[in-house]
Parts: C-alpha cells; sequence; structure tokens
C-alpha cells in the first residue's frame, strides 16, 4: 500500500520526531509549561490551516462516501483545536493573536500552497503526514503516568479515535495517490516540518 510505502521511507524522521527532547520531556512530564504554552499557540495556528487545506481537499473531491471521510477528518482536527482552547482558556493564553514562528510559517505556507494549487491525492500527501506522525507518537508515549500534566495530550493521539482517523487519511491517500516522485517528495517534506516544527516550540531544550 502506498501510504505504508511512504511512512517505511520516512521512519529516519519519525524517529527523530520521538527521540526529540520536546517529545521526551513531554513523556517524562518534565516539559517546561512556558514551552508547552508555546506548542499550543503554534499549534492553534498550524491547524487553523490544516482546517483550511480539509475545506479545499473537500472541493476537489467528487466522491460523496470519501466527502463523508474528509468531513469527519476535519471534525477530528477542529476537535484537536478545541483541547488547545480549552489550555488556553485555562492559562489566559490569546491564541488569537498568535504569531507563527518561521518553522510554523513554512510549514502552513507549503500546506496551503499544496491544497489551493495541488490534486486531491497531493493534498493528501502533504497533510497525511501529520495525522500518522501524531498517532504513531501517541502509541510510543502511551500509556501516560497519572500525574503527568501533559496525560491528555498522550491520550488524545493514543486513542482508539484518532488511531481510525489515521488510517481513514491513509485510505484516502491510497485512493488519490501514485507512488510518483513528487508525492514522495510531499510526504517527507512534511515530516521535515514536523521535525522542525518541535524544534521552533523548544529552542533551549
Amino acid at each position: 500500500m502506498l501510504h505504508q510505502t511512504l511512512w517505511d521511507s520516512c521512519r529516519d524522521l519519525a524517529q527523530a520526531c520521538l527521540h526529540h527532547p520536546f517529545l521526551k520531556a513531554l513523556a517524562a512530564g518534565t516539559l517546561d509549561p512556558r514551552d508547552y504554552d508555546e506548542y499550543v499557540g503554534q499549534d492553534a495556528f498550524y491547524l487553523r490551516a490544516f482546517l483550511k487545506a480539509y475545506a479545499l481537499a473537500l472541493a476537489r473531491c467528487d466522491d460523496l462516501e470519501d466527502a463523508r471521510l474528509l468531513h469527519q477528518l476535519a471534525g477530528g482536527a477542529l476537535e484537536e483545536l478545541e483541547m488547545h482552547l480549552r489550555h488556553a482558556e485555562q492559562k489566559g493564553l490569546a491564541l488569537a493573536t498568535v504569531r507563527p514562528n518561521p518553522a510554523c510559517l513554512a510549514y502552513t505556507d507549503f500546506l496551503l500552497a499544496t491544497a489551493w494549487s495541488g490534486a486531491l491525492g497531493e493534498i493528501l500527501a502533504a497533510m497525511t503526514p501529520c495525522m500518522r506522525l501524531y498517532a504513531w507518537l501517541g502509541e510510543q508515549l502511551a500509556p501516560p503516568a497519572p500525574d503527568n500534566p501533559y496525560r491528555n495530550w498522550i491520550l488524545t493521539y493514543s486513542s482508539p479515535e484518532f488511531q481510525r482517523l489515521a488510517s481513514r487519511i491513509e485510505s484516502l491517500l491510497d485512493a488519490y495517490a501514485s507512488d510518483t516522485p513528487e508525492i514522495r517528495f510531499l510526504y517527507r517534506y512534511a515530516m521535515e516540518c514536523e521535525l522542525r516544527f518541535f524544534s521552533s516550540v523548544a529552542p533551549c531544550l
């Protein structure tokens, strides 16, 4: 299957994300709350772009069942954003005024440029890495310790529902994309953006 081929070709980047100091500190519960707040603000900005990409993917989808899957996936992204909004409310963070850092902006610019100009298969190749990576990270980091302050993050991405969402977008990728150099580039570049994103929100780790 194409999705497995692409994922296997990027396992080096997945492992680099898993062993990134940001994720290691989050898993241990020792991450500086200020670094997590920075992550939440940047990720909320990213998720807004991710939702727009889903909308543009829907505009290119003529199959009713596949459109329904894309709608479900957009709902999952909205739930992620709402998780960040709840955290922001608790901490008094103003997510609406967050300015994206260079790594976040590069990622969202890439994502939206692909979504505006690309075919559906290309859009899915740019979006799937985020879903599969987070589902995989959730599995690797679970179960969280009961007193881990980032327990909800780990539980969200290790949940059966999120695993199903990742599998659904992979099924769409398999249906609409082929194993071409362009598809491989889009998938790997998105994975590289994920790694740079983690470094950008905790540069001192």
